[in-house]
């Protein structure tokens, strides 16, 4: 089971347990966001493409972290007149993990994270 939604202007295909790097949302770490704008479902059997949205079917997902992208550079020089332009631009962004896809009466989830113990290591 799977959707397409749009946020910040792009589309992503999503499903349950994925992890989705977006524009910046709203929202601390830890917080539970919903995306409402669901352009196309699919469980397998049947596929639904909105006219441009489909109503009735949820994506929710769980902020991981907020960050920034890594610089890029726009240079600038105009040859031989001792011009140079350097401007820096740094992206900010979401990471977003997809925790369920919701439509009508079926509904899919993301299983819950394992924790595993840490092991001590063996003396030699």
């Amino acid at each position: 089971m799977f959707a397409v939604i749009k946020t910040g202007g792009k589309q992503y295909r999503v499903a349950a347990n994925d992890v989705i790097t977006v524009a910046t949302l709203e929202g601390e770490a830890g917080a539970a966001v919903t995306f409402g704008d669901v352009l196309l479902f699919t469980d397998g059997d049947a596929t639904q493409v909105g006219t441009p949205l489909l109503s009735g079917i949820g994506v929710t997902g769980e902020i991981v972290q907020h960050g920034r992208t890594r610089k890029v550079i726009a240079f600038k020089k105009r040859r031989r007149q001792n011009s140079r332009r350097r401007r820096g631009h740094r992206q900010d962004f979401t990471v977003v993990r997809i925790t369920e896809i919701s439509a009508g009466g079926k509904t899919s989830k993301a299983e819950p994270r394992k924790t595993r113990k840490a092991e001590p290591a063996a003396a030699e």
